[in-house]
């Protein structure tokens, strides 16, 4: 692995909404990227030499004494540096250029001017249409320094000191409102650090089977399978590399989707050839969740339950060494495990809590690897579609879609709405390409309608749908009117019970995807 990861670029992390979009726009070009907080060590920035550093955007002012630095070690490696946003900012400030505060604020499009030839700029039209979102900006680059690009807010909105191969820009190459953006990345890394562009799907499998078998040995192996795209796929890699040393469990805990359970025997036991044992704990779930309402504690008490039915099943199992975890990229950047400094949005532990008992040592394949990636490399190892492109699922499952209180009669009236329009719009090609994620919630209210010739008091359902790019922020999907209108008529007609269908039409933020 660690040959794949050489010749790749660092990412300083500043605290950008956007980090981690500059590391898969990056990865898209097959080279390697890496997360770093801006407090790491030295033995991090040097870990799998990197061809170049990219420093981040950030929420904070360069010349504010409280605001974070430059790693000390960055710049005598003398390697190619570029600065996004406040890097640049930071870089100006750190190099004896001057930062103020921007009379005029500048959030939006911008059209970017470059006269001066640069690497940076080389290929592109003088004219550039770029995203811009920020309050403060260069008054003076520092010595060495030349502006390299302009707009009407911004006199230099791209600088750069050509001989020491130091770069920054105002605008934010990695969004898609910048659409000359990915060129740009790629003269960087290319015309500029030198990368090797070897981080694809297939070197990442043989690669990892590889590593798996070093680390392995004849070990025993442990996983639990929820059926999504992680868990799958770490099976599946896992199984490629050490075949029957590898044991799945399946806990059906009866909050899947419509056919979801049927379907991960099916797939994995019957046609990968896993040692698959699937629990059906739907009783113990229900009788544990009865009255209670509240979303965190249906979570806990979800997580809770799963891992005493898991360890329960896994105490059955003798002289297993290793547990398997579907943890991938952004769990561990977001966890931000290893920084001080770094606001940790959510910990992820995935099956955490274990009891003393069972003591495993973890596998994380795909713990280097982006969401993106991981349906890649589930296509590669001939993971069926349906597995590959599965919507994004939370793991306490339709309870928290299924506001309020949960039972067996609520949730069935869930999965068929579900299964409804989530069945539409793969008919209308919006599923995959279309959409992010779409789901439907049933709400704990109830309203008055009229079917046939009489009144009915049902229940309301809400349909939501959005798109993304990282899933840090969203927006809802405009679906077209006539497929609306078909998925409620039939919603309204199929499932009984529910009388109401409604489309959820709030972006996060300020709202979140889920929920609950």
């Amino acid at each position: 692995m660690d040959k794949l990861k050489q010749r790749g670029i660092v990412i300083i992390d500043y605290g950008s909404q956007y980090t981690q979009l500059i590391a898969r726009r990056i990865r898209e070009f097959g080279v390697y990227s890496q997360v770093l907080p801006y407090d790491c060590s030295t033995e991090e920035l040097d870990q799998h030499r990197p061809a170049g550093y990219i420093l981040s955007g950030g929420p904070s002012s360069a010349y504010d004494t409280a605001a974070p630095r430059l790693p000390r070690a960055l710049l005598q490696r003398r390697k190619p540096v570029l600065g996004i946003c406040y890097g640049m900012q930071l870089l100006t400030h750190t190099l004896g250029g001057s930062v103020a505060g921007a009379s005029h604020k500048e959030y939006g499009p911008a059209t970017l001017t470059h006269a001066a030839r640069s690497p940076l700029f080389d290929g592109l039209p003088e004219e550039l249409q770029v995203w811009m979102s920020h309050a403060d900006r260069i008054d003076q680059p520092p010595p060495g320094f030349r502006a390299l690009a302009s707009s009407d807010n911004s006199p230099f909105a791209a600088i750069g000191d050509l001989s020491r191969q130091i770069y920054g820009v105002q605008f934010h190459p990695e969004v898609q409102h910048s659409p000359q953006g990915g060129a740009m990345l790629s003269n960087f890394l290319f015309r500029i650090c030198g990368c090797a562009d070897h981080w694809t799907p297939g070197a990442f499998i043989e690669d990892s089977i590889a590593n798996i078998r070093r680390h392995v040995g004849q070990e025993k192996v442990l996983l639990a399978l929820s059926g999504g795209v992680d868990s799958a796929v770490a099976g599946s890699l896992i199984h490629r590399a050490i075949g029957d040393q590898l044991t799945c469990i399946f806990v059906d805990h009866g909050m899947l989707r419509l056919g979801e359970a049927e379907q991960v025997a099916r797939v994995f036991r019957d046609e990968q050839g896993m040692n698959l044992i699937a629990v059906s704990a739907v009783e113990d779930f229900l009788t544990a969740l009865q009255d209670v309402t509240e979303p965190e504690a249906k979570r806990k008490l979800i997580g809770g339950l799963f891992i005493d039915v898991f360890s329960q099943e896994a105490r059955r199992l003798r002289d297993v060494r290793y547990l398997a975890q579907g943890t991938i990229y952004p769990d561990v950047i977001e966890s931000a495990a290893n920084s001080q400094a770094a606001k940790t949005i959510k910990s992820h532990h995935n099956v955490g809590g274990l009891p003393k008992d069972l003591h495993f040592e973890l596998v994380e394949p795909l713990r280097d690897c982006f969401k993106d990636e991981v349906r890649k490399i589930g296509a590669a190892l001939g993971l069926p579609e349906s597995i590959v492109w599965r919507q994004p699922f939370p793991g306490p499952g339709l309870a928290i879609r299924c506001l309020g209180e949960l039972s067996w009669e609520r949730l069935e009236k869930l999965r068929a709405a579900d299964a409804i329009f989530t069945s539409e719009l793969a008919a209308s090609g919006l599923l995959r390409r279309g959409t992010a994620q779409s789901f439907a919630v049933l709400l704990p209210v109830k309203s008055v309608g009229v079917m046939g010739d009489s009144r009915s008091y049902e229940e309301v359902v809400v349909l939501r749908s959005v798109t993304t790019d990282d899933f840090m922020t969203a927006d809802w999907a405009r679906l077209p009117y006539d497929l609306l209108a078909k998925v409620s008529a039939r919603i309204v007609n199929e499932v009984p019970g529910i009388n109401r269908v409604a489309y959820d039409v709030t972006s996060k933020p300020p709202g979140t995807i889920e929920w609950e």
